[in-house]
């Protein structure tokens, strides 16, 4: 996860030792002897993140940290702020103005690469949102509209139930959110079957190291939490055990205990990243999604079918178990376009895509794949159970009346199918090749020809099985 790392601070001293430490880290290091010059440096360097002293010669890291902030594309970059001494208001007037964490003199290297480790995986995560919703905006998409957002659940986790209490009590008067309780060895057990809670804050001494420790990595481990934000509070100030927390998937760490006022605001800080990242996974869902659904009908198109229909031909070769494939084409379809105009169209393919997928089981696959033509895939059917499907669906389309705006009588339309039946008493089977989908595709393209040439309005069985 090697990246470019600005240093701002007016001791040489300092960014030397430093530099030292991060390159040899195979970081990218930077150095800056002012706040000006390193807020200069952050438009022609693009530093993936930086470590910046508490004072400076022009500035202190709160000045500095609020006009960096000001610059939108300055909003992702990771700030570390290192002081000699830090008492509690300090710090949080320091979160406060956008300073991700604040590490206090002799820095411990192996808690600051695990500190910059994680600060990069969640800059990482914003950078890739905010490429995605700038590529969406070019592309001329306009941004969704954020929902309301409710308050974020809370699992507060501790060892000592008394401490749990007070921590809800004592935090219930710094935030929105729905706070939960739980001892450490409840949070555990519910972890597999447990509704994701929005950021768990686990406390970890020397009385649970092993058990707080495995808490955080099985959060991570199982489906069900390892999306959730992870707040480490220690008891003590093992610095071993805070780059332990952090490589093992905490967020974020309270290293000097709980503190009611900086911990509401950690929660914020995190939950602002989860919420990123939540957003991150939906776009890149939705953009699958678009990828393999035809926009107007909302069936599958043609990029989704051909490898589903090769896994489906694949499993029958290995069941021995037959499947069917229709090419199913609406008749007369340009007429409709012609003489109503392709608005209407339009809503002709869509009634006529619902009644496909209404008439059809849940296994079956239905994708649209040309203008006016469909393909249907269905597993474990033989040639007279696909010629049923078939005829129902000729006569299900045939009745079906579809209102057409403007018009008083309801329009009409009707289709053809070509049925093909794939079978694996071939050579194919005993050889162990992959079935060929352009054959079974061919023959039922052939059979779709011959309903057509027949008169259309009916379904047309494949002459011989395809392999």
């Amino acid at each position: 996860m090697p990246g470019k790392i600005l240093i701002v601070d007016d001791i040489a001293t300092n960014r030397i030792v430093l530099k030292v430490k991060l390159s040899s880290a195979f970081y990218d290091v930077i150095q800056a002897r002012s706040g000006k010059e390193g807020l200069n440096s952050i438009q022609s360097q693009f530093p993936d993140l930086i470590i910046l002293a508490a004072t400076l010669p022009d500035m202190d890291a709160i000045a500095f940290c609020k006009e960096l902030r000001q610059i939108p594309a300055n909003a992702n970059i990771p700030v570390v702020c290192i002081s000699n001494e830090c008492d509690p208001e300090t710090r949080i007037a320091q979160l406060a103005a956008g300073i991700d964490d604040i590490l206090t003199k002799p820095v411990d290297d192996l808690l600051l690469l695990a500190r910059l480790r994680s600060l990069l995986r969640s800059r990482d995560t914003a950078e890739e949102l905010r490429m995605r919703e700038v590529t969406d905006r070019a592309l001329g998409f306009a941004d969704k509209k954020r929902a309301f957002e409710h308050p974020a659940q809370i699992t507060l986790v501790s060892s000592d139930r008394a401490e749990v209490f007070r921590w809800k009590k004592e935090l219930g008067t710094h935030t929105r959110h729905v706070l939960t309780g739980t001892s450490m060895k409840d949070a555990m057990r519910q972890l597999p079957n447990h509704v994701e809670p929005d950021i768990y804050v686990v406390a970890i001494d020397q009385n649970n190291t092993d058990e707080g420790l495995r808490l955080l990595a099985d959060i991570r481990a199982r489906a069900s939490s390892r999306h959730a934000a992870v707040i480490a509070v220690l008891n003590d100030s093992d610095r071993r055990l805070a780059a332990d927390a952090l490589d093992l998937g905490a967020n974020d760490l309270m290293p000097y205990g709980f503190g009611t006022r900086e911990l509401a605001f950690r929660i914020e800080a995190q939950l602002k990243r989860k919420r990123m990242g939540d957003r991150l996974r939906a776009n890149m869902r939705d953009g699958l999604r678009a990828a393999v659904i035809d926009p107007l009908t909302g069936l599958y198109n043609r990029r989704y079918a051909m490898p589903h229909l090769a896994r489906m031909a694949e499993t029958a070769r290995e069941t021995g178990r037959k499947y069917t494939i229709m090419l199913a084409d609406l008749d007369h379809f340009k007429r409709v376009n012609d003489t109503y105009g392709h608005a209407v169209g339009d809503t002709v393919l869509v009634a006529v895509a619902n009644q496909l997928r209404e008439n059809l089981r849940d296994v079956d696959m239905i994708a649209r794949i040309g203008g006016e033509e469909f393909l249907i895939a269905m597993p474990e059917t033989d040639r007279q159970e696909a010629r049923v499907a078939a005829r129902r669906l000729c006569r299900v389309i045939q009745n079906l009346p579809i209102q057409i705006p403007g018009h008083d009588a309801a329009l009409h339309v009707t289709i053809s199918i070509g049925v093909a039946v794939g079978t694996t008493d071939d050579a194919n089977h005993t050889t162990g090749a992959r079935p060929d989908i352009d054959a079974i595709l061919n023959q039922a393209d052939k059979a779709l020809y011959g309903a057509k040439s027949d008169g259309r309005n009916q379904v047309t069985l494949s002459a011989r099985p395809a392999a």
